[in-house]
């Protein structure tokens, strides 16, 4: 295969981020129509000639559910147009939260949209901070779960020498043990219950806090409900300065006034989402991911390894 026999194309949930990845990759981004009939039904046309091309398709699933579908049908076309790999870059994986049946007649969405991507047609795909790491499992395609901790590292190094790392649950020790090992910190864990949807209760803080500066990760915010009341419980346990580093900034409902409310000294998210109200506060700042995807995208475009991308226990 060529080296330069690769095409990028953007969907329209994220084309921000679609154009600063083609631009480090010294490329433009390939012509396609996306259109919408007056019921809003999605019409996909990829305007040049992909085939044998090896396409890759940049499309975040964050709702609406249009960007999913969209997605879908842009790699249905893809297929239809005898592309010869169809890779999905995905910067935020959308409908990840449901991956398991917790409670009685529930869907697993996880595994649904994993279906659906192999059906439509995917070769592979390509993604960031899984909300579970378990949910590559769910796929039998080539799967890359790349890490967003490089792009928050170097801002946070040079941070209080009193920092600790604090995951707000169980299942974020792997990625917090990442960022504490970098940062030569402590490791603290929030046990937290959540009695419904976008609600978790703090039940205790595994670890002390007391007359620290702590970091506060994990893989996104929502409504910031969760978020909040983990820097209020950090607070009481006698946390000093509070920063944040969150992957998918999903900022629902009132989720930017409650971070202005908060007690919170800055909260870095990146740009796997469209993210167009920073200016909306100023304990915000947007970092860029498409460093990372440009560079798993030449790699995986020459067949190189990209282990490097998404082995985070490497400090």
């Amino acid at each position: 295969m060529a080296t330069n026999d690769y095409k990028i194309f953007s969907g329209s949930s994220n084309r921000p981020l679609a154009e600063k990845i083609a631009e480090k990759l010294g490329k433009s981004l390939g012509a396609i129509e996306l259109k919408r009939f007056s019921d809003g039904e999605i019409w996909v046309k990829y305007g040049e000639n992909i085939r044998g091309s090896d396409v890759y398709i940049i499309q975040s699933t964050n709702p609406p559910s249009d960007n999913l579908l969209e997605l879908l049908i842009m790699v249905d076309a893809a297929k239809r147009a005898s592309a010869k790999r169809i890779t999905a870059v995905i910067p935020y994986f959308g409908y990840s939260r449901q991956d398991r049946k917790d409670q009685p007649r529930v869907s697993i969405t996880a595994k649904l949209v994993a279906n659906l991507l192999t059906v439509a047609g995917a070769d592979r795909v390509m993604t960031m901070d899984l909300h579970a790491a378990q949910i590559q499992g769910f796929f039998d395609i080539p799967f890359d779960h790349l890490y967003g901790s490089p792009m928050f590292i170097g801002l946070l190094e040079n941070f209080k020498e009193n920092l600790v790392v604090v995951s707000p649950d169980v299942g974020g020790i792997k990625i917090a043990r990442s960022y504490a090992k970098r940062l030569h910190a402590d490791l603290v864990v929030i046990d937290k219950r959540r009695p419904k949807q976008n609600l978790a209760e703090v039940v205790h803080i595994i670890g002390s806090v007391e007359n620290k500066a702590v970091l506060l990760v994990d893989d996104l915010i929502d409504t910031a409900g969760t978020f909040i009341g983990a820097i209020e419980a950090l607070k009481k346990n006698g946390a000093l300065d509070i920063y944040g580093a969150i992957t998918h900034p999903l900022f629902s409902g009132s989720a930017i006034e409650r971070i202005n409310k908060s007690q919170l000294k800055k909260l870095f998210v990146s740009d796997t989402i469209a993210f167009t109200r920073n200016g909306d506060s100023d304990k915000i700042s947007v970092v860029t991911a498409s460093d990372i995807f440009a560079e798993a995208i030449k790699r995986t475009h020459l067949n190189e390894s990209i282990s490097s991308l998404f082995d985070i226990d490497k400090g």
